[in-house]
């Protein structure tokens, strides 16, 4: 018979485990250097089990991190090995097929002791300015050419850290203060979730972990196959088809529901590319799975117990790129793996799964330096932006929202502080939404300058440009994308290119697909999208 004074008691312990984590990840965002981790959010925390069982995700982060954390930290712990780990240490690596998938990603683990008692590990990821190489872009052929690499090692070692491991980094990044301040704001963050979890068990007198955590595996379990019994069973398939590098790429996916599981198969799509948009498997299951979680148990807590009804298996392709092929901008086609497998979903479950939307973010990174013949700053600018999302089966879309990563939008102000740039505009895209009895998310218009005497290099990372997003159940497309410069001049949507000094880069980011026949769009419906100018009156 259960004990409501136990439940109610390891419930309020939940409760705290998850404030600890979420401290955990806000101490990363106070503390870091470079604004992608500090203004947007692009990081993880979570705390797990001597096991590496992820226990708790803090709710700020994105699924890219968390997911593919889950699985990293398994391969700390093998790497590392139990006889060498110590209180006060402190571990770290990029790589992309054990830690979240490209290069500029930096995962830590730390073990957490009670004692001498190991009771857990805490782990975070963020993504830094800078790792070297060519940059953040798509252009490389390899792996070698995206930055260092740095090997699952420890940054620290009973409290003090690795100099050596810092001298080389300083020697291999363009923006040394930034990077390494980032590396500490990372430890950082792992030794708050620490002294939190430690000084919460001897309040509480516990002296492991493992009587919470098989309550919180246990009803997550119990919860996650209540919902899986009551889905249809089948095989489902989708294909998506996306810009690619410079000729399209194809994905596929079928899903098949079966008892107490969901399987997500990636076969058929296209094979490995030559440029850095390829996607090692584990940031390909982390977005598979929380596309799964989305529509099959959206509001059950994200941990082990959760994740390990689905299975992801894909043979050799550009979802399951082998080392070492290059993965530096994975995002792009990493966020377009949600819309591939909700669009399976949808023909198991008809009229209840969103249509799709820009998915995978606009992000671009400056070199900004002067112009020939002129003084000034020099600076590495990485600016995120987000299209829209597609529509709901009972509301519009949100327009310039990340879907699915999660971001937060970077001030303006933030962006130009980092570097010599104005940014003159930045608005939403009337017309850009897909009609449909609901409104795809409208996407926006961003218009960037280098200050007189600058000019400034950029990687392009876009997608939907050649693709747009499609409507679901009789909706229409979202806009497609487009990337130029204000003489007219028609750029490509991946790769490095220039803007000189006086020239203006206009990026117009694609909106979300429109869901239901757009004939039962309500009439105050549409009057309100026109007075507020998100379609235009000769469209309405």
């Amino acid at each position: 018979m259960t004990d409501p004074t136990r439940e109610i008691r390891f419930q309020v312990m939940w409760n705290r485990l998850i404030s600890v984590v979420e401290e955990q990840a806000m101490t990363l965002l106070r503390t870091a250097f470079s604004t992608s981790v500090r203004e947007a959010g692009d990081l993880s925390a979570g705390v797990f089990d001597p096991q590496g069982r992820m226990l708790a995700q803090a709710v700020t982060g994105t699924p890219g991190h968390v997911n593919t954390m889950a699985e990293a930290v398994l391969h700390f712990i093998t790497e590392i090995g139990r006889a060498n780990m110590f209180p006060g240490d402190t571990y770290v690596t990029n790589d992309p097929w054990k830690g979240t998938g490209h290069l500029h990603d930096i995962t830590m683990v730390s073990p957490s002791f009670l004692g001498d008692r190991l009771v857990g590990f805490f782990a975070c990821t963020a993504h830094v300015v800078d790792v070297g190489g060519r940059g953040f872009g798509a252009d490389g052929k390899s792996v070698y050419e995206e930055g260092i690499q740095i090997p699952i090692m420890k940054f620290a070692e009973r409290g003090a850290v690795n100099d050596t491991l810092i001298r080389l980094l300083r020697a291999n990044v363009r923006e040394p203060d930034q990077v390494v301040g980032d590396f500490y704001s990372l430890a950082a963050c792992n030794d708050v979730g620490h002294r939190r979890l430690a000084a919460m068990m001897q309040e509480i007198g516990l002296a492991t972990l493992d009587d919470l955590g098989e309550f919180i595996f246990t009803r997550t379990r119990s919860a996650t196959l209540d919902r899986l019994r009551a889905l249809p069973q089948g095989t489902w398939d989708n294909i998506l088809d996306t810009d690619g590098y410079d000729t399209p790429v194809r994905l596929a996916a079928r899903v098949t529901i079966a008892g107490d599981a969901v399987n997500v198969d990636f076969a058929g799509s296209s094979p490995v590319s030559p440029k850095g948009i390829n996607v090692p498997i584990i940031y390909t299951k982390a977005y598979a799975s929380y596309a799964l979680k989305c529509v099959i148990a959206p509001d059950i807590p994200n941990n082990w117990a959760s994740l390990e009804a689905f299975t992801i298996a894909s043979p050799e392709n550009i979802l399951n790129a082998p080392r070492p092929a290059p993965v530096s901008v994975r995002h792009v086609i990493g966020h377009l793996v949600p819309d591939l497998v909700l669009g399976a979903l949808a023909k198991a479950l008809p009229g209840q799964v969103l249509a799709e939307g820009a998915a995978a973010l606009w992000n671009i990174h400056m070199s900004v330096r002067p112009a020939p013949g002129h003084s000034g700053r020099r600076a590495e600018i990485l600016m995120f932006n987000s299209g829209g999302m597609g529509a709901r089966p009972t509301a519009d879309g949100l327009s310039a929202t990340a879907f699915p990563s999660g971001v937060m939008t970077m001030p303006i102000e933030a962006t130009e502080h980092t570097g010599p740039i104005v940014i003159w505009r930045k608005e939403l895209r009337p017309d850009s939404g897909g009609d449909g009895e609901f409104r795809g998310g409208l996407g926006q218009i961003i218009e960037i300058e280098p200050l007189p005497g600058h000019e400034f290099d950029f990687s392009a990372m876009f997608d939907r440009v050649n693709h747009p997003a499609r409507g679901r159940d009789g909706g229409q497309p979202g806009a497609a994308g487009s990337v130029d410069l204000d003489d007219g001049t028609k750029l490509k949507p991946k790769g490095w290119q220039h803007v000189s000094a006086g020239r203006r880069l206009i990026l117009t980011l694609p909106g979300g697909g429109g869901f239901g026949d757009p004939a039962r769009r309500s009439p105050e419906a549409r009057a309100e999208d026109a007075a507020k100018g998100y379609v235009t009156k000769a469209k309405s």
